[in-house]
């Protein structure tokens, strides 16, 4: 299986990053990809609620998530889209950060909605509160696709490994991780977080990222501009690096031999040896 990984700055310009990425299936397909993945939020990066609301769809009418589906169908390739932010009918008004799944004759094959929102406090000057603009999804998701299964994530769900063996453990073969992770927490984390990932599972680990200073065109916001930190990474069943992006944007291959699951399996088998224990008193 030959994937592809798209590392971008996107904006809150919706068309803008949508044109983006319509361009990265015509370069993946190019590239002999078999599936494009993209980052969190491929649509729009936006900390305003008031820009959000007056520029995001549902899901019905979403522009982007069209595009791609045409896309995806003219060219023959599936596309992970890391995530959408999408108006959601719910009555606080909070939107979702929904992946979804399209295959190569454009439909979406699956949906999956971000379990665990990003509140944080990193300093006295960076702080996130992802809850207060997104409703957690509660329903994990595991797709068959014709290389093997596929277990769906979004950035900050990396934090709690327990999401992770349950989709393995349901037959995942690959993980995704499609992330806008900020760069203090980058820095510190995101390699060894991925790699672990990725031996606790015996799974291939696919992490396509949003990178750079996201421009802005709601001059009203009174945030700081979001910053991110790059370097999509592509992670064997063994824990080794098979591709760094860096912090630039553009896309990167990776050519994925399915039977390292089952090998790397083999050799250590511990997503078969679970113990029954009791809680600490």
């Amino acid at each position: 299986m030959r994937v592809a990984l798209l590392q971008m700055t996107a904006s809150d310009d919706i068309a803008a990053n949508t044109q983006t990425l319509v361009a990265a299936v015509t370069e993946a397909a190019a590239g002999g990809a078999d599936m494009l993945l993209t980052p969190e939020v491929s649509n729009c990066v936006s900390s305003s609620r008031a820009h959000q609301d007056a520029v995001l769809s549902d899901e019905a009418s979403d522009p982007t998530l069209a595009a791609l589906c045409a896309a995806a169908k003219a060219y023959g390739i599936w596309v992970l889209i890391g995530s959408l932010a999408v108006k959601t009918d719910d009555a606080d008004g909070r939107f979702a950060n929904r992946c979804f799944v399209i295959d190569a004759q454009g439909q979406v094959q699956a949906r999956y909605d971000k379990i665990h929102m990003f509140d944080v406090q990193l300093s006295a000057t960076e702080s996130y509160q992802e809850s207060a603009g997104y409703r957690p999804g509660t329903q994990a998701v595991v797709i068959d696709t014709p290389w093997g299964k596929i277990g769906l994530s979004i950035c900050y769900d990396l934090r709690f490994p327990h999401l992770y063996r349950a989709l393995a453990q349901a037959g995942a073969d690959i993980l995704t991780v499609p992330a806008a992770f900020a760069q203090t927490t980058g820095k510190a984390h995101w390699h060894s977080l991925l790699r672990a990932r990725a031996i606790e599972t015996g799974c291939f680990v696919l992490a396509p990222a949003q990178t750079g200073t996201h421009a802005r065109q709601d001059e009203g916001d009174p945030s700081a501009p979001r910053k991110t930190f790059g370097h999509s990474l592509a992670v064997s069943p063994w824990g080794a690096v098979l591709a760094d992006a860096g912090t630039g944007c553009g896309m990167t291959f990776v050519d994925l031999d399915l039977g390292d699951v089952e090998r790397s399996r083999s050799r250590v088998a511990s997503l078969a040896h679970d113990r029954p224990f009791n809680g600490p008193e």
